[in-house]
Parts: C-alpha cells; sequence; structure tokens
C-alpha cells in the first residue's frame, strides 16, 4: 500500500483526503498551525491553546465514524457565548487541557473519529503569521493576513514567530512518503506558512516521494489578482524550490454560470499558462458542481468554487498507481 502524504491547511487537504480516503493507500496529513481566525483565533486567545480549525477538518476527512458523529464534529454553535465556535474545535481544546499536550489531543480525539490515518501538526510551537507589506503596514495573525485585500501590492516578508520547532514526526512522515501532495490552499495563508518552519521544505526537497503541486481554482481578490500557475510556482519559489514538483495538477474544467455569478466579487480562474512541452502538467476538469454552502454562524469569508474530492483523488491516484 502507497503512502500518500498531504501537506496543507484546512479545507484543501480536507478535500484532498475525503476523496483519497475512497482509495486503497496509507494516508497523512501534515496540518499548518498558523490559523488564529474565527473560533480558531477566540479559542487560542481565550484559553493559550494550540489552533484546533484545520486539524479537526482533517480529523473529519479521515473519519470512519457515523455521519453522526462526523456532522457533531463539525456542528457550529449560533446562539448564545458560543455563538460561532465549532463543537469539534471545543473538544480539541478541552483534551489538550486534559492531556497537557496537542500532539495528544489529536491522537485521542483521532481514536475517538476512529480515523483511518494520520493527523500531525507541522509544529506544536504557539507561532503567529506576521506580514509586512510593501507599505510598511505589518499584519499580525493569519486571521489579517487571510482577510487582506493589500496584499496584491506587494510585501516585505513574510514570517512566523516565534520560530517554530518542527514536529519531528512530520518530518518522518515526509521522508517515507511515496506521494506527497501540496496544497490545494491560501497561498499566503497555508501553504507558505507550512515551508516557514524550519526543516519542511528541507525534508520536502529531500524526501524520495513524488511530489505533485494541486494549484488552487481561484485567485483571492487582493492578494493573488490574475495570478496564474506559473505566479504561484514563482511565488512558492521564493520559500522552496518550485522544480522539485514532479506533477501539477490544475483544473481546465469551467463553473457553472451560476457559480460564476456568485463569484464575481471574490476572484479569477486560476489560468494555466505553463507551455505544453512541460510534462509535470496534469490537466481536468477538478471543479465540483456543488456550490459550497455557508454554514450558519460562520465568520469566515470562505471559497465557494471549490474541488471535487472523487475527481481529484481520482487524478491523484493514476499517479500513484504509476510510482
Amino acid at each position: 500500500m502507497k503512502k500518500i502524504v498531504v501537506v496543507g491547511g484546512g479545507t484543501g487537504s480536507f478535500t484532498v483526503l475525503r476523496g483519497l480516503k475512497r482509495h486503497e493507500a496509507e494516508l497523512s496529513a501534515i496540518v499548518s498551525m498558523a490559523d488564529d481566525g474565527g473560533s480558531t483565533g477566540i479559542l487560542r486567545d481565550e484559553l493559550g491553546v494550540l489552533p484546533p480549525g484545520d486539524v479537526r477538518q482533517c480529523l473529519v476527512a479521515l473519519s470512519d465514524s457515523s455521519r453522526l458523529m462526523r456532522s457533531l464534529m463539525n456542528y457550529r454553535f449560533t446562539e448564545g457565548s458560543l455563538s460561532g465556535h465549532n463543537f469539534g474545535n471545543l473538544l480539541l481544546c478541552a483534551m489538550e487541557k486534559v492531556t497537557g499536550s496537542f500532539e495528544k489531543a489529536v491522537e485521542e480525539v483521532g481514536k475517538v473519529m476512529k480515523i483511518n490515518g494520520k493527523v500531525i501538526p507541522v509544529t506544536t510551537t504557539d507561532v503567529r503569521l506576521h506580514m509586512e507589506l510593501a507599505n510598511g503596514e505589518m499584519l499580525k495573525g493569519e486571521g489579517q493576513i487571510y482577510g487582506s485585500e493589500k496584499i496584491s501590492g506587494g510585501y516585505k516578508r513574510i514570517f512566523l514567530e516565534p520560530t517554530p520547532v518542527p514536529d519531528e514526526h512530520a518530518i518522518a512522515e515526509i521522508m517515507a512518503a511515496d506521494l506527497i501532495v501540496f496544497g490545494p490552499g491560501g497561498l499566503y495563508s497555508s501553504l507558505i506558512p507550512l515551508l516557514l518552519v524550519p526543516g519542511i521544505a528541507k525534508a520536502f526537497m529531500e524526501s524520495k516521494a513524488e511530489k505533485v503541486f494541486v494549484v488552487n481554482l481561484m485567485n483571492r481578490l487582493g492578494q493573488t489578482n490574475n495570478f496564474s500557475v506559473a505566479s504561484y510556482l514563482q511565488e512558492i519559489g521564493y520559500f522552496m524550490d518550485s522544480n522539485v514538483f514532479d506533477h501539477i495538477l490544475v483544473n481546465n474544467g469551467l463553473p457553472s454560470n451560476d457559480l460564476v455569478h456568485k463569484y464575481a466579487d471574490e476572484g479569477s480562474l486560476v489560468k494555466n499558462d505553463l507551455v505544453e512541452s512541460d510534462t509535470r502538467v496534469i490537466a481536468a476538469d477538478l471543479i465540483s458542481d456543488k456550490l459550497k454552502e455557508v454554514q450558519e454562524g460562520d465568520t469566515m469569508v470562505r471559497n465557494l468554487i471549490r474541488h471535487d474530492p472523487k475527481k481529484l483523488a481520482l487524478e491523484l491516484m493514476k499517479i500513484v498507481n504509476n510510482i
């Protein structure tokens, strides 16, 4: 059985894992730990815990528990003092307090959820993401960066504070992988923060695994305006040699007119501008026909156009089966 390691944030990794879970493979998720928006941000500030949100999504994606249990983990309160909070986030926070360790909390909740695979935080250092814009303004926290529409004007630097210690299990999983899947996810809020953790980019490049970059479907207004596939690779190249990717999985499908209309104010489709002779490129229709539902009580602005888990997994398994 081939070992697939998915490296990313919450929503993107959830989609990849959800699709791959239907196939025969040993799955692991290496999760970004810079999240501080929405419910996660409030819990970090008030309880002093590590960010549970992205980890929860990966646990749910890998879960073999009942539909009711998965729905419970994703349930978001809409009333009272818990309004906006997610039950799964609260459970992970409580388990961290009980066990005294975030890693142990993830392990124990994983048992409750009957996950088929591993979910590993990229670091257990309590880090915050910062970005200094070209105009000198400092964005503090992933929440501010995720919501900013000024990044397309340029930035001077992006960094984690304090300098995190990589999770040794995350490094080991990357080194032992047969296939590493990087993305999809927020370029500045999920993907680059992973590469800012010392040792992760090095392990990524030294691993003998095949590596695939799953390119985002949509650009984010004010952040990746008019970015093409080459633009994403160039930006990643500032933090890790983007030539490391053996495969670049890009979408060539078009969303329905209904989806385009609803997303008109959010951004544009990412265009593939790599030359036809680039053998790394795998182009396929990867768009989900379903419009993402906005969950009541969710305060975060999220993309409506998403990858289809089944379509994505089929393309990834074609790569795996040829390794």
